[in-house]
C-alpha cells in the first residue's frame, strides 16, 4: 500500500552471514536490516521494503525439503542474472525515484561487481564492503589514540579474502590515500591471506576481486608464518572460520607490535575468529580488540578490558537516516569514511581512559543521530540532496532530528 518507498535491502541468499546458501530462507536479512534502521537512526519504518531475489539454491538440502518456500532449482548465474538485477534496479528508479537500495549477503563474486556496475548511476551501496569497511576504518581511527599510529602507518593482514576483506581494505586504502599516500603505496600496506594461503602475485585462477592486494612475495601457507614475514600491525578475521586466531597468531602479533590491533570480525558467534579473553590474555593483555559480535567485559591481570563491536550497526542506519533526511542521489564512499570518523570521535574522555575503541551499545541512538548530521552535512556540500540545505550547520541536526520516527503506545513514548 506504500507508494513511496525509500529504502530497500536486498538480497539473493547465497552468502548469509557465515552460513552460506540459504535460498529464500535469507529472507529474515533484510528484514532485521531494516529494522534497525528504525531502531538505531530513527528511519520511519512505513518507507522500507524488505526483497528477496529468488534465483533457486545450490544446496541440497534445501532443494530436498519439501518445505523450501523458494524456486527449486540451481541458482540462475551470468547473463540472465545479470538482466534480473538490472530489470529491478530499473523498475525501481521508475516506482520508487527516491529509494536507495541497500545490497546484502551476495556472494563475493556479485557483491563487488553489482557495486562498481551500479554506484555510479543510482542511489546504492553494498553493506557488506562498505559498511563493514567503514566500522573497520572507525575502529583503526580510534585506536590511534593508544598506538600513535595514523591509517596510512599500519600494515594491514586479512585472514579471508572475500567482499568483507576487499571492502574493508578499499576503505582503508581510501583513508590513507586522504592522509597523503598515493594508490600503490596504500594497496600495498594490505595483504590477504586465503583457504590457498597468502595471495601473491603469479597464483593461477586468481579471482578478480583478490588482484588488487595480490603483491609480490613467496608463497606461505602458514598465517604465523606470514604474519613473522609481514610483520603487521593488525589484522583483520573475515575468514567466517572460527579459532583461526590461535594462540601461536596472537603471540606473534605481541611479539612485533607493542599494541597490535586484533580484530576477528566473522558473525555469528560461532564463527568468531578468537575471543575477546584469548585476545587479551594470548597478547598478555596488550591487544586492542573489536569482534564483528559482542562479548562481555574481560578481567586480566587485575585490569577490566571492555571488548569493543565492529558491526555494520554502527554504521548503516545513519548513513541511511542521512540519504533520507537529505533525499540523496548517490551514497559515497567518502559518506561512509565520515561516518566512520564521527564514530571514532564520539568517544568520551572517561571512555578513552579505558582504552574502548567503540561507545557503548547504550548510546547508540545518540551517536547514531551525531553521525546522521555528519553524513547529511557532507551530502549537502557535495551536491547530492534534494531538499534544500538548513542555513546553518547546527541546524542540519534539528532536520535529522526531524524526521525520526518516535513510537507511541497509547500516552507513552517508548
Amino acid at each position: 500500500p506504500e507508494k513511496d518507498v525509500r529504502f530497500i535491502v536486498i538480497t539473493d541468499g547465497e552468502r548469509i552471514l557465515g552460513l552460506g546458501d540459504l535460498g529464500t530462507n535469507g529472507m529474515g536479512i533484510p528484514i532485521g536490516k531494516l529494522a534497525l534502521y528504525t531502531a538505531i537512526a530513527g528511519v520511519p519504518p512505513q518507507y522500507q521494503l524488505p526483497v528477496h531475489l529468488d534465483v533457486g539454491t545450490n544446496t541440497p538440502e534445501l532443494l530436498n525439503d519439501s518445505l523450501y518456500m523458494g524456486l527449486r532449482q540451481p541458482r540462475t548465474d551470468g547473463s540472465e542474472y545479470l538482466a534480473l538485477v538490472d530489470e529491478f534496479i530499473q523498475a525501481v528508479q521508475e516506482l520508487f525515484p527516491r529509494c536507495c537500495i541497500q545490497f546484502e549477503d551476495f556472494a563475493n563474486y556479485h557483491a563487488v561487481s553489482l557495486l562498481e556496475r551500479y554506484r555510479e548511476k543510482v542511489c546504492m551501496f553494498n553493506d557488506d564492503i562498505q559498511g563493514t569497511g567503514a566500522v573497520t576504518a572507525a575502529g583503526f581511527y580510534s585506536a590511534e589514540r593508544y598506538t600513535g599510529k595514523k591509517i596510512s602507518e599500519h600494515t594491514i593482514l586479512f585472514l579471508g579474502a572475500g567482499s568483507a576483506a576487499r571492502g574493508i581494505a578499499d576503505m582503508l586504502c581510501y583513508a590513507m590515500k586522504q592522509e597523503g599516500l598515493a594508490d600503490e603505496q596504500a594497496r600495498a600496506r594490505c595483504w590477504m591471506f586465503d583457504t590457498k594461503g597468502l595471495v601473491v602475485k603469479g597464483r593461477e585462477r586468481l579471482e578478480f576481486f583478490k588482484q588488487p592486494y595480490a603483491h609480490e612475495h613467496s608463497p606461505l601457507v602458514s598465517f604465523v608464518e606470514s604474519i613473522q614475514s609481514i610483520k603487521p600491525t593488525a589484522i583483520v578475521g573475515v575468514s567466517t572460520q572460527p579459532n583461526l586466531f590461535t594462540k601461536e597468531v596472537i603471540q606473534a602479533m605481541a611479539e612485533i607490535n607493542e599494541r597490535p590491533l586484533i580484530f576477528p570480525l566473522s558473525n555469528p558467534t560461532t564463527q568468531e575468529e578468537c575471543t575477546a579473553e584469548e585476545a587479551y590474555r594470548y597478547s598478555n593483555g596488550k591487544a586492542l580488540f573489536a569482534a564483528g559480535v559482542l562479548f562481555p567485559q574481560v578481567a586480566y591481570q587485575g585490569r577490566e578490558f571492555q571488548p569493543a563491536q565492529a558491526n555494520n550497526l554502527w554504521i548503516f542506519p545513519p548513513v541511511g537516516m542521512a540519504v533520507f533526511a537529505t533525499e540523496a542521489t548517490r551514497v559515497t564512499d567518502e559518506m561512509f569514511l565520515v561516518a566512520a570518523k564521527t564514530l571514532a570521535n564520539q568517544l568520551t574522555r572517561e571512555q578513552i581512559d579505558k582504552e574502548m575503541l567503540f561507545p557503548p551499545e547504550s548510546q547508540i541512538v545518540t551517536v547514531a543521530t551525531a553521525m546522521a548530521a555528519a553524513v547529511a552535512r557532507l551530502i549537502f556540500e557535495r551536491g547530492f540532496a534534494r531538499v534544500e540545505r538548513p542555513n546553518y550547520d547546527d541546524q542540519i541536526i534539528k532536520l535529522v532530528e526531524s524526521k525520526m520516527y518516535h513510537p507511541y503506545y497509547g500516552s507513552y513514548i517508548v
